[in-house]
């Protein structure tokens, strides 16, 4: 969950770097720094604190055409000095920068390094001294017997003084790829750090190393086999990772979803047949008729619109689904069964729990597919087959446009699903009707900003807030505190609406503001009699609901456009996005870098 960047070539490299790891603040922004290799030692500057100020307080002298980079968050030790990244062995000839976690780090520390010194908390600082203790000999052997020794997860790039032209780098569950350009190379555990200069993207598989000139690279396993990695095209353009005129990414792209959930539509509905179109799944309806079971595994956001997902394919195809966190999933020994269809969800596609997750499925012989939103990720490549969202870089480590077009995936895995087996034609064209006008829907909901902006002073001056739900509202309530909380860091808990009186009812009270989610449909009375139960012990509550009217007994109401029942959850959670957002932007928070959070989670 950290960032890092890399450079070879003809020109002064800090700059590169420094620009390469600022486009990476979202994957960690604790602390910072970069090793430039001179022509007899490594010039080194790195700091707490963001990448623009650690890079402002760079000397001059910090020069160099080779040289690696690294943002943190923080896993080993706390954000300091120390503790950032680049870590050197003890004679200072050999730099690390490192994502992930060496799990057995403290045995190492232990024995087979007990006479070093270290200097930090890090597991990183174990790797550095770990490959100066190997034999003499080239730098990628050295990285690669040191390596052999390590257990976890890592992606890794490594520079010494001996071999002042050339990068070393790994992975292992945490991604590292190579950019190819002219007389020059860049290494970066994002393409987000590259675009700018190249598109041509090499991805490294795990347990796979690489030896980096600004010429060209080879490729091997960590067992020495060579292997041949041939450059990609990347789909990203630079202008995406800028801000456009918005004040905040979150702002950005929240705005960016009408757009987002045209791409995600484009070539999917077959409008003859009243289905979608799913080129990416390899299902044939043989499978899908064999199909018992859909599991739903993913992490945070993506869990929640995993949850909206198994609801989606439960109601349209009539098979039994349901979701589960990825990191609960691979921990008890679950049982996986062959006419079950596995579905990974994951932005980042680097969602380490969700891709071991994904691993444990197909050890034991089951068919997972992945929705993820960037192609060319662990996760993408692990599952083989699955739906790419098409949503764009998403850069704020809060994620908004990526889950509405996530419900949008599941939409259309549903419809297939569905029609393959029980769903009628009349029901197809209903939903391809409702889908198409999504886009529209949603630039609605974004003309009321200003009004969801003056509701929002209802949640930033509260101690903590309520979100329910109930059914196609719950997991639209639980998305809706997750926002709240991560990025106005006010206190909010989600529950079913029913659940209220088993305990919540208890912290009810005219400081408490409760955000009630109420879709018009055959739950309606329920959910006014969940508003009067609030009500009655002088709770305020706001309602979002797709409704003609008002609530009843909502202290204020916000109306989004009417569209199918089952779509209508991908409109009611857009409202929850802006209340959070101008909740924050009242408090003055760091909207798209949160305070202990970042956007891929590439640890455990």
């Amino acid at each position: 969950m950290c960032g890092i960047v890399g450079y070879v070539g003809r020109q002064p490299a800090a700059p590169l770097l420094f620009e390469g790891l600022q486009q990476l603040e979202y994957r960690g922004y604790d602390s910072a720094g970069v090793a430039l290799v001179g022509s007899s030692r490594l010039r080194i500057h790195k700091a707490a604190g963001r990448v623009g100020v650690v890079a402002a307080a760079a000397p001059k002298r910090l020069s160099g055409r080779t040289g690696i980079g690294h943002t943190r968050w923080a896993t080993h030790g706390e954000p300091t000095d120390a503790n950032a990244h680049p870590h050197t062995d003890a004679a200072g000839e050999i730099a690390v920068v490192h994502n992930g976690i060496i799990e057995n780090a403290a045995e190492l520390r232990a024995t087979r390094l007990a006479d070093v010194a270290f200097r930090s908390e890090t597991d990183t600082e174990v790797l550095a001294h770990l490959i100066a203790a190997q034999p003499e000999g080239e730098l990628a052997e050295r990285v690669r017997l040191a390596l052999l020794e390590v257990e976890g997860a890592y992606g890794v790039a490594v520079v010494g003084v001996g071999e002042p032209d050339r990068i070393v780098v790994a992975r292992n569950g945490s991604p590292v790829l190579l950019a190819v350009g002219e007389h020059e190379m860049f290494v970066a555990s994002d393409a987000a750090a590259v675009i700018r200069h190249t598109d041509q993207i090499v991805h490294l598989d795990d347990r796979e190393l690489a030896v980096v000139t600004a010429e060209g690279y080879r490729t091997s396993t960590l067992e020495a086999e060579p292997t041949d990695r041939q450059p990609v095209r990347a789909r990203l353009v630079a202008t995406a990772f800028d801000k456009a005129g918005h004040r905040d990414h979150m702002h950005k792209e929240i705005h960016e979803q009408p757009v987002a959930v045209e791409r995600a539509l484009r070539g999917r509905l077959d409008h003859r047949h009243s289905t979608s179109h799913l080129g990416g799944l390899h299902l044939a309806p043989r499978d899908v008729l064999g199909l018992r079971r859909v599991k739903v595994l993913g992490c945070g956001s993506a869990h929640y619109a995993g949850m909206a997902g198994a609801l989606q394919i439960e109601a349209l195809a009539r098979i039994p689904a349901d979701a589960e966190v990825a990191s609960e999933f691979r921990y008890r020994n679950p049982i996986v069964e062959p006419d079950t269809l596995y579905v990974a969800v994951s932005q980042s596609g680097e969602t380490f729990d969700t891709l071991a997750a994904v691993q444990e499925v197909q050890r034991k012989g089951g068919t997972v597919i992945g929705i993820v939103n960037t192609a060319g990720s662990s996760i993408a490549r692990a599952c083989e087959t699955g739906i790419y969202l098409h949503a764009g870089p998403e850069v704020s480590v809060t994620s908004t446009k990526t889950f509405t077009s996530t419900g949008v995936a599941f939409a259309l895995l549903g419809l297939l699903l569905g029609r393959t087996r029980d769903l009628g034609p009349a029901d197809g064209r209903r939903l391809i009707a409702g889908l198409e006008a999504l886009p529209g829907h949603l630039a609605t909901v974004l003309e009321a900003e200003d009004e969801i902006t003056r509701l929002a002073g209802l949640l930033a001056d509260a101690p903590g807030a309520f979100y329910v739900g109930r059914v196609r509202g719950h997991h639209v309530a639980l998305e809706g505190a997750q926002k709240l909380k991560e990025v106005s860091y006010v206190h909010a808990e989600a529950y079913p609406g029913a659940e209220l009186k088993h305990g919540p009812l208890a912290l009810v009270s005219e400081a408490h503001p409760t955000v009630v989610v109420i879709p018009d449909d055959d739950l309606w009375d329920k959910n006014v009699g969940t508003i009067a139960e609030i009500r009655a012990r002088r709770g305020p509550v706001l309602a979002v609901t797709d409704a003609d009217d008002d609530v009843p007994g909502a202290t204020a109401t916000i109306r989004v456009p009417r569209t199918e029942p089952e779509l209508a959850p991908l409109l009611l959670g857009v409202p929850l996005q802006l209340l959070a957002y101008h909740a924050a932007r009242r408090l003055e928070r760091d909207i798209d870098q949160p305070r202990n959070l970042a956007k891929s989670v590439t640890v455990e």
